[in-house]
């Protein structure tokens, strides 16, 4: 039987060392199924929130904590280089490689350029933030838009700034050291044929392990998983 968490590790597994997502012929012949049945497979994986497709085909767009299309965050290894869908989730790849990474991106989406090091699991650049403006619980309303605007800064004065001058509300502010630490244990699992995804009970206990409390981190008790 194919799982969410098989079809899932398969696609992770084959992101990591090729650098790109497997087409649906890859899959079936992975699966040894037909095309109907994989795009069925991967619809429903979409349902469970396991994977982004493109609206019109049944084409991965995004798996988190990867993206297959070119975001403001490259993450290189030895294994290869990606794209992660934020910053949240290029820590997510890191998390995931288990080796020293570079990610390169931009302060806020503008122009100005910086490389986070992890380097035998620390970040370097512990000075740096990460900004969460939209609530958890409205994440996956448009996750492409979420994840979008999960990005760098260098203090929370300029996400004062950044929030006014693109009239998006500001959210939670949080150091990068904290969030790597988060992301290692939000993403421990992912790489695993057994996946599946955290509970809302289980999403709440690890955010509060990690002290990521208020408004933006607050999820309603459902039977749903985040």
């Amino acid at each position: 039987m194919v799982t969410h968490g098989k079809l899932h590790y398969a696609i992770l597994k084959h992101i990591i060392d090729y650098g790109f997502a497997p087409d649906v012929a890859t899959l079936c012949k992975e699966f040894n199924c037909s095309s109907h049945e994989m795009v069925e497979m991967l619809k429903t994986l979409q349902e469970y929130h396991g994977v982004v497709l493109h609206p019109n085909e049944a084409k991965i767009w995004v798996i988190h904590p990867f993206s297959l299309a070119p975001t403001n965050f490259y993450v290189k290894s030895s294994r290869g280089a990606y794209w992660g869908n934020c910053a949240w989730c290029s820590l997510g790849v890191a998390a995931l490689l288990k080796e020293d990474v570079t990610i390169t991106t931009t302060i806020g989406a503008h122009d100005e350029q910086v490389v986070i090091h992890i380097t035998h699991g620390e970040v370097e650049e512990k000075d740096l933030y990460i900004h969460f403006p939209i609530p958890m619980k409205n994440a996956w309303h448009n996750v492409i838009y979420t994840c979008s605007n999960m990005l760098v800064f260098r203090n929370e004065e300029q996400i004062t700034q950044w929030s006014t001058r693109h009239n998006i509300p500001k959210g939670d502010v949080q150091p990068i050291k904290k969030i790597w630490e988060f992301s290692k244990e939000w993403y421990g699992n992912h790489l695993n044929p057994q996946w599946e995804k955290w509970t809302m009970e289980e999403a709440k206990a690890i955010f509060m392990k990690y002290a990521l409390t208020g408004e933006i981190w607050n999820l309603e008790s459902t039977a749903e998983r985040f």
